[in-house]
Parts: structure tokens; sequence; C-alpha cells
């Protein structure tokens, strides 16, 4: 490993280290990301920085991390994608590690709500967004260049699946609210494309759920059926008709939250 991977500098105080597990629900791969000054344009080697989601448990990706002195490792929610290397880069670093679930956490306690951490010359408020897992948290780096992290809450392209029972649409669009409330600012997703904005992405996202309703309505009205009375798999071809093979399973969990949604708001 003589030759690690750099991280991205996307700004001052943020850096960007994509993990090689591309795949059709990774996107390109997972995006770890490194906080630090943001009074320093870029990390160096040895640098103090906050880890966010270190990702699958990729030696060459864990050494890159691993390569700055990392004060705090951080996740967004529990998918092994992003925190299966976890407990392997708490062990090479010794930094603690905080997640909202206890088993990501190593030497910290559970991240609440609205709480202000300081770490690495920097400083991050956790805002809890349930809905693609109950889990589910975003991350905004405070200070002058303000950073929106959303983990699989929102992604740089496409949209997130909610996982449920776990993950439920009314959580879901309560957390798009609550992100759309926060003051536009750059938004640096777990996976996907960076973005300038937060407001405009967010917005789409809201619009694309409230659309998929309206599909969803129009397809049990087709079936005769009320939205406790179906199941995924009926309504498939008619809210995603050219739907990848390889994402049945996760467009029907999107359905059943759709469909628990409209059995519970009528």
């Amino acid at each position: 490993m003589d030759h690690l991977p750099s991280p991205t500098v996307l700004a001052s105080g943020i850096s960007v280290l994509r993990a090689e597990n591309p795949s059709e629900m990774t996107l390109d791969g997972t995006n770890s990301y490194l906080l630090f000054d943001q009074g320093l344009d870029a990390p160096s080697a040895g640098s103090a920085v906050i880890v966010v989601d270190p990702g699958p448990q990729l030696e060459e990706h864990m050494a890159a991390l691993a390569a700055f002195d990392v004060r705090l490792i951080l996740s967004t929610h529990r998918h092994p994608d992003h925190t299966a290397a976890v407990a392997r880069l708490h062990e090479l670093t010794g930094a603690p590690a905080r997640a909202r679930l206890e088993q990501f956490c190593h030497g910290a306690p559970v991240l609440e709500d609205g709480e202000v951490i300081v770490a690495a010359g920097t400083s991050v408020q956790v805002v809890l967004t349930p809905g693609h897992t109950s889990d589910s948290l975003c991350l905004v780096q405070l200070g002058a260049h303000p950073q929106l992290l959303t983990g699989d809450t929102v992604l740089g392209r496409g949209t997130t699946i909610l996982e449920h029972p776990d993950g439920t649409l009314a959580d879901y669009l309560d957390s798009l609210a609550k992100l759309a409330a926060l003051p536009d600012m750059p938004l640096r997703p777990g996976h996907g494309e960076q973005h300038a904005g937060s407001h405009r992405l967010l917005a789409a996202y809201i619009k694309h759920r409230e659309e998929r309703l309206e599909q969803v309505r129009a397809a049990l009205a087709k079936l005769g059926k009320a939205g406790a009375d179906a199941q995924p798999a009926e309504l498939l071809e008619f809210v995603y008709p050219d739907l990848d093979p390889r994402l049945v399973g996760a467009a029907s969990h999107s359905i059943q939250a759709q469909l628990h949604y409209l059995a519970t708001k009528s």
C-alpha cells in the first residue's frame, strides 16, 4: 500500500474519499468524509480529522483514512457499506466512534438530536432524520462554510429506499421537511455526486415522493383496492414499469412504505 488513495478536497474543512465498492445500491461507492479545521484548505498526513462513514471493510480504504490523525468516527446509519470499517478504524487509530445505535459506538455514547460535537478543530451538529432507516441521521458541519452531510437520507443522484417497516414514509417526509428548513448549503451525500446547494435537491426529493404517492393511489384505484389490502408485488408494474430486476427488492420496500403511509392516513 505504498500509494494510498488521496481524499478529494471539496471546500475548506471537508474532503471526501470514495470507497471502491460500486453497485446498483451504492452507485459509484460509499463517500467517506474527512472533516477538519476550516482554516485549512486541505488536510495533510497527520492532520486532525473527523471521519464520517468509514465505509466497507476494505484495507486500502481504511489505511488511507488512518493516515490522518483521526480524532472521532461518526456513522450516519447502520448499513454495512457505511459501518463495516468502524471497528477496524477504531482499532487502527484509537479514535472513539459514535452513531445512533450503540453497537457502532466505541468508547463514546450514542448520538443525540441537536447535539453539537467539537473535535479535530471543527464542530458538527447532529440532525436525526429517520426514514431510510430508523437510526438515520445527517450532520451539519458548522462554521464559516457550513456543509450538510446526508448519508443515505439524500443521495447525490437518484432516490433512496425506505427500509420498511424499520423506515417509514411518514418519518422520511418529516425528515426531508426538517432538512429543507435548514439554511441552503452544500450537500454531501453518502453516495453519488456533490451538490453546491441543498434546497433545490431537497425540493426535488419532496416532489418525487408526492408524485410517487399519486402513482400508488392511481395503481390502487386500477386494482380496486385500498392501501391496507394490496401487496407490493401487485403494484410494481404500475409504479415501476421499467424496473431493473436487481432493484425489485428495494422498490418493493418503498412501495410497502407507501402503502403503510396511505393506510395510516386514510
